[in-house]
């Protein structure tokens, strides 16, 4: 078949019609080999072939799920959900506390422009309408969101206008579901949470350094992101599972401008949002801010707090879960904090991606090696001693460190001049707890394991049994002699 009938028959299959623009063509003694350069899809609209539409599951091919199938319709919507205007919705539906609330913020952040009085006398169409909150003095989703009463929030239906926290992990289960207006109940649900004073590292610290278990502002800051970022044409609430050590933030629609490692530095601006209305409207009563600062906020208070740093999760489709962490992952990593407060934030986040045993570029390796910082093999990096010293953490870093080869093997001999010979069982009761605690079971297996093929292969050591019932004796032992 030529290339012309090729196309054709691709044109022919797919709907709508899609065809190739170029078909390469590699003659081999094997036989013929096409290259097909793939045009880009159609933004919104999916792809049949002969009726069926397709994704991949791993290496398979499957049907394309109905919610995957609206996911790709929806890239079409460009309709700002949050400005559209709620039908028989009027100005006695929104809340007084919430909009005096929403007054002193305004006033709050426009302090240079307007005197707190002038702003507080404004009539309330006014006030709304410079809030960008209504639209000439009409209601919005936002206004309703931000500002509704509980008893209005059916007027947002079938979407859930709802935030979920949920306590779970821990002897007790509880939760609670929180309606508008969200300018007053997103500050209740934190008041939920549990947010004790932490002592880090009492047992090694003279002076032990008390923080609170979580911070307000970053908690405030996650929870107004869900709200700003949630994509509620999907019908789904905003829910926040405390666990004994963490937070759990889990919003609905997928992060909307970029990855959230393009924010971390504070760099980059957001050039695009879900919901501009209702994200402007945040903005002008201090709930967020526009400028991308967000996120590097957070992690820059965490930081200073001596904790580890959030985790963005976006393996789901269409959801977004930050975690928020309310405990000590690695003390070495906190007394670190603690010792050296002039460090980057890029630093800080490479030795918070080692607590966590998740990899780290090379270019911070080697800079943190070179300031001292970090030891160890790769992938199994840890606080160096000069460092673990400063801190008073010499004892747990004798725990971390892992020692030669030599070391281990010299343990060995000398067990084995005394008993004469050891089967796997001696030799792991001898080794494993000496072992780096930076090792994991398995890894400290295969450790064990390829320090006797070592000894054997240098003739320090034979092996006087089987494979799978070893007897190591010394090479030059009276036993081996005999």
């Amino acid at each position: 078949m030529d290339e012309q009938a090729l196309k054709q028959q691709v044109a022919q299959s797919t709907e709508p019609s899609v065809t190739f623009r170029d078909i390469h063509e590699l003659k081999t003694p094997e036989g013929r080999v096409l290259l097909f350069e793939i045009p880009g899809a159609p933004r919104g609209i999916p792809i049949a072939w002969k009726g069926h539409y397709y994704a991949r599951a791993g290496e398979s091919l499957t049907s394309l799920g109905l919610d995957k199938l609206d996911a790709i319709r929806r890239q079409t919507d460009t309709t700002d959900w949050s400005v559209q205007l709620v039908p028989n919705a009027t100005l006695d539906h929104l809340d007084p506390g919430a909009v005096s609330k929403a007054r002193e913020s305004f006033a709050k952040k426009y302090a240079n422009r307007f005197e707190p009085d002038e702003v507080m006398g404004w009539p309330l169409a006014t006030f709304l309408d410079r809030a960008k909150l209504t639209l000439d003095g009409k209601v919005t989703r936002a206004a309703l969101l931000l500002l509704g009463r509980e008893e209005a929030a059916p007027l947002l239906s079938p979407h859930p206008a709802q935030l979920t926290w949920k306590l779970e992990g821990g002897p007790e289960r509880a939760y609670e579901h929180f309606t508008p207006p969200f300018l007053l109940t997103s500050t209740q649900l934190y008041q939920r949470i549990r947010n004790i004073q932490l002592r880090l590292l009492p047992q090694d610290e003279l002076l032990p350094v008390e923080v609170s278990k979580y911070d307000q502002k970053i908690v405030l800051e996650a929870l107004h992101n869900c709200i700003a970022h949630q994509d509620y044409a999907r019908n789904a609430r905003v829910v926040v599972v405390e666990r004994p050590d963490r937070l759990i933030f889990e919003n609905e629609g997928s992060f909307f401008d970029g990855e959230p490692s393009d924010y971390l530095e504070g760099h980059r601006v957001p050039k695009r949002y879900r919901n501009p209305f209702l994200t402007q409207a945040m903005a002008e009563l201090n709930m967020i801010d526009t400028m991308g600062y967000g996120i590097h906020d957070m992690y820059s208070r965490q930081a200073k707090r001596y904790l580890p740093l959030p985790d963005y999760d976006l393996s789901e489709p269409g959801a977004v879960r930050l975690t928020i962490h309310g405990g000590v992952v690695d003390s070495a990593y906190s007394r670190l904090l603690i010792q050296k407060t002039d460090l980057s934030l890029v630093d800080v986040l490479a030795l918070d991606r080692i607590q966590k045993k998740l990899p780290i570029a090379d270019d911070a390796v080697t800079r943190l090696r070179r300031a001292g910082l970090i030891e160890g093999r790769k992938p199994n990096f840890h606080v160096s001693a000069s460092v673990a010293g400063a801190t008073a953490s010499k004892a747990e870093y004798i725990r971390t460190r892992a020692q030669d080869d030599e070391f281990y093997a010299k343990l060995l001999r000398d067990y084995l001049e005394k008993f004469g010979q050891a089967n796997r069982s001696d030799i792991n009761a001898l080794l494993l707890d000496k072992l780096s605690d930076a090792l994991d079971p398995k890894q400290k297996y295969n450790k064990i394991s390829n320090l006797l093929t070592k000894m054997r292969r240098r003739g320090v050591i034979v092996n006087k049994g089987t494979d799978a019932v070893p007897c190591w004796q010394l090479a030059d032992s009276p036993q081996r002699k005999t």
